[in-house]
């Protein structure tokens, strides 16, 4: 569950991060509309936190891959798990039965 928490804790972080690049995109457009910086200017920003977005929303949908991939290797582990005990107790019934 460790691993799991780490990458959750990542994805909530990366997405905060998303948040935050879009204020900064909401900044520019107002110091655009009061003439602080020319338009030419703004779209370069711009464009420069949209590749750092994307960025982010790639590697927040790979750790999300990454936690559907780890639920369900716990999943298999926990069901492997089950089947070993269960025939554990069928081999334990067996041995009990040729004793008697």
């Amino acid at each position: 569950m460790a691993f799991l928490d780490r990458l959750n804790k990542n994805i909530t972080k990366l997405e905060k991060q998303i948040e935050k690049e879009e204020a900064k995109i909401a900044q520019l457009q107002e110091k655009f509309e009061s003439k602080k910086i020319t338009k030419a200017k703004m779209n370069i920003e711009k464009r420069k936190i949209h590749d750092k977005i994307k960025a982010l929303r790639a590697r927040v949908q790979t750790l999300k891959g990454l936690t559907v991939r780890e639920k369900q290797h716990l999943e298999e582990k926990a069901e492997d798990k089950k089947k070993k005990e269960e025939e554990k107790i069928k081999k334990k019934e067996k041995k009990r039965e040729k004793k008697q």
